[in-house]
């Protein structure tokens, strides 16, 4: 795959208190390299409210899936099935304690794409707040190839 690619990720989150679902999704440019068996990704996320952008850093392997974010927003979520995760996010709003807990991981690799899912339920200061899924999709930036 090219290093300049687009990156899909979605995300879904089922409420506890209400039952709601809250999804998100994004597609922006970003960058891809492999390197000792395992993908990464770098793209910048602007969020809602804040003037810096937050950026973004992913590993993808057959092991599992972390998530590094710096800027406005900083955290370190790694993504392991059948292990629970704690880690601190920090927002210029406050920080808060997470568990996570990767419940299913699903990696399709092809030459111009790289697909991970994963489902996980997610602890805010040790209580249970929600199921989650989140997919995260690179591929190169050539138009005919492109597809969501």
């Amino acid at each position: 795959m090219e290093k300049e690619v687009l990156i899909h990720v979605q995300g879904l989150q089922m409420l506890e208190d209400d039952g709601q679902e809250e999804p998100i999704e994004i597609v922006v440019p970003g960058e891809y390299y492999f390197r000792n068996g395992s993908h990464y990704l770098r793209y910048e996320e602007i969020m809602e409210d804040l003037q810096k952008p937050t950026i973004n850093y992913i590993k993808i392997s057959p092991r599992g899936m972390e998530v590094r974010k710096k800027g406005p927003v900083n955290t370190h979520m790694v993504f392991e099935q059948g292990k629970k995760n704690m880690t601190l996010y920090s927002t210029p709003f406050g920080t808060l304690q997470m568990g996570i807990s990767a419940t299913k991981m699903e990696l399709k690799e092809s030459e111009n794409c790289i697909d991970m899912k994963v489902n996980y339920s997610l602890d805010m200061n040790q209580e249970h707040v929600a199921d989650c899924c989140l997919s995260i999709q690179a591929q190169t930036k050539d138009p005919a190839e492109f597809s969501l």
